[in-house]
């Protein structure tokens, strides 16, 4: 276990800077003195309810200059040559000094050989810096314990190690176990997170997750720092997003350098879902229950937790970073994505929200409460500059801002009728009754089938249907009627539909009232029908009436020797409008 006292090559992390650091929460535009190292003294503005001094006026821009985003952000804070070098997953906001102000943690890259160093800003300044062993990897803020005041730790994974610090002092260095193989080689840490114990609560105590080299992810307890959990990847994890509880149930979703994401469960130690994507990821947000990953061919992608792609976006330049923007209190959740294009853009699901446009490439996106701000977007460039945004409290984030998509009104809820009492009576009547329900239920739907049975018996009976029942003589029939009347033509479309064998010896006879109706031909004899011809059979019938009246006309096909018809026909005849017009 590594003390405060132990050597290890940290330097003092805390320093009281409470004289000079003071906070403005005016919320106005105001000018404050700052003295320059040469004794000078010169005028800086400052923007919102940020501290300290900020660059020369040359470096603040204004909201039209530096957005181009419909005035959602204020531009609080710019600072082209901070000198911070890092990315996403080495920022943090947290308050630690447990005075209700967030601070803004950075693992500083420096060079990437030398001047890796622990930073510490509150509002605009500097508050305190500690220099690093090695490059890190991640960084992370958690609650180890339930101790008064509730203040977080720090954990920072360099190398091997994780060098966690309490109240910005050094309290404890966790190793790596050794690999296998070789007893005196260690793996190195690849990303870090934390996941909440037993509570989620906002200050719950939190687990570390690491994963590393050697395609291993470890869960460790966050006061003695064992290792409570060890999970086995196929490859090098890179992100990780986690989330859940120890304890109860969690899920870890992992991209790894295959190109794969895999999905861990609690009650398994190795991979329960797999994610194969067409490109190599480069940011993992979590959004409710989905996940939207950047990819390397300028796509993000949605996923559902289980791994189903739900849908895909293409992008107008390579992702170079991306964060999440959540904002409890207005229920909004977004995803924040860096372009190599001088551009962050706002999406939900695959809908832009908004566009920022920056002086210079983003490198790393932190979205939360800094200071007594909730909605503060802080951003690191590539040429090693600060930006700092607060979101006004007017801002409203339409769907169909920026991107075409689907139409409106498919994400409009809808208007669905609370419980009346009626369902709810309904319901107490089912759950009562349920087994009477049901046997009703079965005796009227035997009763259907019965009914369905004896008409369909009856139809075969009496060759009501358009196709014949008989084997020995397989025949299909339809009738046309043609005309206005009163005289109309009725054709009559009859089909062997047998394999191979003719059908000889047929007739077809017509009954009908012959006082409304008179029929040319009501008797025919159809001597032989091929298979697979349709034989059609003409006749003339005219209507006798003048009432304006129509009737039903039966149609007979029947076999020489057989009293029972072949097939039954009845044809509905139309009102006879002639006679009318007459």
């Amino acid at each position: 276990m590594l003390t405060a006292a132990d050597p290890v090559g940290f330097t003092p992390l805390y320093r009281d800077q409470s004289d000079s650091v003071r906070r403005s929460c005016s919320g106005s535009t105001e000018e404050t003195p700052r003295k320059e190292a040469n004794g000078r003294r010169t005028k800086t503005k400052r923007h919102g309810c940020l501290d300290n001094a900020s660059p020369a006026p040359s470096a603040v821009m204004s909201s039209a200059e530096s957005s181009g985003d419909g005035g959602k952000w204020l531009d609080a804070h710019y600072d082209p040559v901070a000198g911070i070098y890092t990315f996403s997953s080495c920022v943090d906001l947290a308050d630690l000094s447990g005075d209700g102000e967030n601070r803004l943690v950075v693992g500083d890259l420096g060079s990437g050989s030398s001047g890796m160093k622990l930073k510490v800003y509150r509002g605009t300044a500097l508050m305190s810096e500690s220099t690093l062993l090695d490059l890190p990897a991640g960084l992370v803020a958690f609650f180890m314990d339930l101790h008064e005041p509730r203040i977080p730790a720090v954990a920072v994974a360099s190398g091997p190690c994780i060098y966690v610090y309490k109240n910005l002092r050094p309290y404890f260095k966790f190793t790596l176990p050794g690999l296998e193989i070789n007893t005196l080689e260690q793996t190195v840490i690849t990303c870090i997170g934390t996941l909440k114990k037993n509570m989620a609560d906002e200050d719950g105590v939190s687990c570390l997750v690491i994963g590393t080299e050697s395609g291993e992810v470890f869960v460790l307890d966050p006061e003695a720092f064992i290792i409570l959990s060890k999970m086995t990847l196929p490859a090098v994890p890179t992100i990780m997003d986690v989330t859940g509880q120890f304890d109860v149930e969690f899920r870890i979703t992992a991209v790894c350098r295959n190109g794969n994401i895999y999905i861990l469960r609690r009650e398994a130690d190795k991979p329960k879902y797999c994610i194969e994507l067409s490109s190599h990821a480069v940011g993992l947000v979590r959004v409710g229950k989905n996940v939207v990953v950047g990819c390397t061919d300028e796509t993000l992608q949605g996923f559902t937790q289980k791994g189903k792609k739900l849908w895909k976006t293409v992008l107008a330049a390579p992702i170079v970073t991306m964060a999440s923007m959540d904002l409890p209190t207005r229920g909004f959740q977004a995803v924040l994505v860096g372009l190599a294009n001088c551009e962050v853009q706002l999406y939900r699901d695959k809908n832009l929200l908004s566009t920022i446009k920056t002086p210079d490439v983003v490198t790393s996106i932190c979205f939360g409460r800094y200071g007594r701000e909730d909605g503060t977007l802080i951003m690191t460039t590539k040429g090693g500059g600060l930006m700092v945004k607060i979101l006004k409290r007017t801002a409203t984030f339409d769907d169909r801002d920026s991107a075409p998509g689907p139409p409106l009104a498919q994400s409009v809820r809808l208007n669905v009728p609370k419980k009346t009492k009626l369902y709810v009576d309904q319901t107490l009547r089912e759950r009562e009754s349920g087994l009477a329900m049901h046997r009703a239920f079965q005796m009227d739907l035997s009763r259907l089938r019965l009914a369905a049975a004896k008409a369909y018996v009856k139809a075969l009976e009496s060759s009501l249907t358009p196709m014949s029942a008989s084997l020995a003589e397989p025949l299909k029939m339809n009738a046309v009627v043609q005309g206005l009347g009163p005289s109309f033509k009725l054709t009559l479309n009859v089909q062997n539909t047998a394999a191979c064998r003719p059908v000889t010896n047929l007739a077809i006879s017509f009954l009908y009232d012959e006082s409304l109706y008179r029929m040319r031909n009501p008797y025919m004899r159809i001597p032989l029908l091929v298979p697979g011809l349709i034989y059609p059979v003409e006749t003339f019938v005219e209507c006798t009436s003048d009432k304006g009246i129509s009737d039903v006309i039966k149609v007979f096909v029947l076999h020489e020797g057989r009293s029972s018809p072949l097939l039954t026909a009845h044809i509905n005849m139309p009102v006879s409008e002639g006679l009318t017009l007459n």
